[in-house]
């Protein structure tokens, strides 16, 4: 593979097992499945509590209307809190609720043991080359993160 193919190879990899996992994970699902969006402002609420609209909107490199929509449907469907900012009577601070909670920490533990068993099945060549480039791909992913934050 030559230096120029291998941007695209890495990118198109990374989607396609990231899309593959999604999919496998949408099979068996009794509730209405949550868009991509939806999980990942749910997963950053989870981890900055009381994060206000306009950060969360920063954050994930969305419009702020956008993250209004998505506060909005996910507070309509009980998985999302929006409570009064006490400094800024003018903004809202997110919480996650229970069923918030229980729903990512299920979609987690399907995910870990989707990705466990699918490693399992590779040869040990195979695992180590995957472990090895952790470093790399999250020093990648640090990168990008930078770059649109301007830093």
């Amino acid at each position: 593979m030559t230096a120029t193919e291998f941007p695209d190879a890495l990118a198109d990899a990374l989607a396609g097992v990231q899309r593959l996992i999604r999919r496998r994970l949408r099979g068996g699902l009794t509730v209405p499945r949550l868009r991509g969006a939806q999980v990942e402002l749910l997963q950053l609420v989870a981890a900055r509590p009381g994060i206000r609209v306009s950060a969360a909107a920063k954050e994930l490199y969305l419009a702020g209307n956008s993250v209004s929509t998505l506060v909005n449907q996910l507070v309509r469907d009980g998985y999302l809190l929006r409570e009064t900012d006490p400094e800024d009577r003018r903004s809202a601070l997110l919480q996650i609720t229970p069923a918030a909670r229980t729903r990512l920490r299920d979609w987690k533990s399907r995910r870990d043991a989707l990705v466990r068993e699918q490693v399992a099945q590779l040869d040990e060549a195979d695992r180590a080359a995957l472990e090895a480039a952790l470093p790399a791909l999250r020093r990648l992913a640090q990168n990008l993160h930078e770059e649109a934050e301007g830093t």
